[in-house]
């Protein structure tokens, strides 16, 4: 979790126990949280990136659950701390465990080399698992890295905030004929997650390209001794509202070679 300590000092730095969160985001730079942390000894007490790094409800500082605050970034620098929910919740996937047939006709061996989310995620996609979810057999792969937003606003718990030039990243991007498929791909089991690392990538590729975007959350795990895959679908019945996320549909998999 993001260290409290140091929360408080910037906290305390900026007065910001006084500021009126029930009235409007409190906006904090980034020069300010070094100047308070600057006499903290460990990197992770002072380096900003560390401390606005916040992916899940118990990785935030303790001052932030008191509040009941989340932070998002602003713009290169800026920082928006915002009071209300800023996560959504990844339910675990209870339903059988559905058999799905590789479309490949030979096996991949050097997707069975090293244990990376990636890995695991371009070896459910080469073998169609990812098309046939979403049941669009055009997707192919086009986005992947670190990329920068271009200047949008959106409403976040009755809050109206803009956001410039923000980088995102998404581990894979699947562009089809009328649709974008955008992938957050975590290696171990996830409870919640931030809904920025889902929302940032769908409004920069929903503002760039005009496409239908589609956020999908994708987890490998083991069971039993057998590689299953979880896939989780979200959408967004608002573009412009931070909160309107919703799940879809969602299913877990193995994938068995095709012998024909």
């Amino acid at each position: 979790m993001a260290d409290s300590n140091s929360w408080k000092a910037i906290f305390d730095f900026k007065n910001i126990n006084s500021h009126d969160f029930d009235k409007e985001p409190y906006i904090l730079d980034a020069d300010d949280i070094k100047k308070a942390c600057q006499n903290f000894t460990k990197t992770s007490q002072k380096e900003v990136r560390i401390l606005c790094k916040q992916d899940s409800r118990k990785k935030r500082p303790d001052i932030f659950v008191q509040k009941n605050l989340f932070i998002l970034p602003k713009k290169n620098g800026s920082y928006y701390i915002i009071k209300g929910e800023g996560y959504v919740d990844i339910p675990d996937i209870t339903t059988p465990i559905k058999d799905y047939v590789s479309k490949l006709d030979f096996d991949l061996i050097s997707s069975g080399v090293g244990d990376s989310e990636m890995q695991y995620l371009d070896f459910a996609y080469a073998n169609s698992l990812i098309r046939t979810f979403m049941e669009d057999p055009s997707l192919v792969l086009t986005i992947r890295g670190r990329k920068y937003t271009p200047s949008f606003s959106f409403k976040v718990n009755g809050f109206n905030l803009d956001v410039e030039g923000v980088q995102t990243e998404v581990d894979a991007g699947y562009e089809g004929k009328n649709s974008l498929v955008l992938v957050e791909a975590k290696n171990s089991k996830t409870k919640n997650t931030i809904i920025r690392q889902l929302y940032y990538p769908y409004r920069q590729w929903y503002e760039n390209t005009g496409k239908t975007v589609y956020p999908l959350f994708f987890e490998k795990r083991i069971i039993k001794g057998e590689q299953i895959y979880y896939i989780w679908q979200y959408e967004f019945t608002n573009p412009l509202d931070y909160n309107s996320i919703h799940l879809v549909k969602s299913g877990r998999y193995r994938i068995v070679k095709n012998e024909h």
